[in-house]
């Protein structure tokens, strides 16, 4: 068992990170009613920026979160936009669009900084290794671990304790009722959406040394997003939050064992099957609530 501690405490770095932008994913589809497949390209400008903006220094870093988050906060905006002439069309039109936002803005980020995995250089007092019950452990993982489950408890806090949480999780339930009281919905969703955005440039920001940045980044963590809102609820931020630790540690002892390398993948998305079949068929909650 000692030898699978490091890849453990890797799983929840790993599921930390997925939840921050996997929560975004979930805002986005519990209070927008939008199914974003252009999230994992909004995760690909945090991590670029952070690849090429950092070098090495607390402020280039800082200003590389910073550039990331607003970009992608920016292209969340955006999104709400375009998608407001598909209101009450269903959930494919919203797919066909984003889907094509992403391919779009794929090709962009690869001709702006080319085919090749682009490196992040951290600060030096991050990038040393610490011990962690006798084993040696990248510094930069465990900040990211506190940093990561921070952010987790601020999103908490902000959804179920805040005026602005009120009137999201309202909008959930009862949008004619917002509007009555002269919220607009569409503030609402745009907002969410705009935050849904920033969230997963944060993420990419601060998880580009681990899952890299590059022409692959943006497919991987939507794929594995996908797998955390269908298992975590397809709505609920709590459920995403046990999903994406479950998916992390899956990802991180497969990669570790051999002999499990290969039977990961068929677990997260087998298990992401199942979630759907069960809720077609009424055994399983369908979510939609933040």
């Amino acid at each position: 068992m000692d030898a699978y501690l490091i890849p453990a405490v890797d799983g929840v770095a790993y599921g930390l990170l997925l939840f921050v932008v996997a929560a975004g994913l979930t805002l986005a589809f519990g209070v927008g009613d939008v199914l974003n497949l252009a999230h994992g390209t909004l995760f690909a400008f945090g991590a670029y920026a952070a690849a090429k903006i950092s070098d090495g220094s607390w402020g280039s870093l800082a200003l590389a979160v910073l550039v990331g988050t607003a970009a992608a906060g920016l292209g969340g905006a955006l999104l709400s936009l375009l998608l407001t002439p598909l209101a009450g069309r269903g959930h494919l039109a919203q797919a066909l669009l984003t889907f094509g936002v992403a391919l779009v803005a794929g090709d962009r980020l690869t001709a702006m900084f080319g085919k090749d995995e682009l490196a992040l250089t951290v600060p030096k007092s991050l990038d040393r290794p610490v011990d962690l019950a006798g084993h040696s452990y990248p510094g930069y993982r465990l900040a990211l671990i506190i940093v990561a489950a921070l952010i987790a408890a601020a999103l908490f806090v902000v959804v179920s304790r805040s005026r602005a949480g009120h009137f999201v999780r309202a909008t959930v339930d009862d949008r004619e009722m917002v509007a009555m009281l002269g919220v607009s919905p569409f503030t609402v969703r745009t907002s969410v959406l705009a935050g849904a955005g920033a969230l997963a440039g944060l993420a990419g920001a601060l998880g580009a040394p681990i899952i890299g940045a590059g022409p692959r980044t943006a497919d991987l963590v939507l794929m594995l997003s996908l797998v955390v809102v269908v298992l975590g609820g397809m709505g609920s931020i709590a459920g995403a939050l046990v999903a994406a630790i479950a998916v992390g540690e899956i990802q991180t002892i497969g990669v570790a064992n051999p002999d499990l390398s290969t039977i990961a993948p068929f677990v997260l998305f087998g298990a992401m099957a199942l979630a759907l079949a069960a809720r077609a068929r009424g055994l399983l909650p369908s979510g939609r609530s933040a």
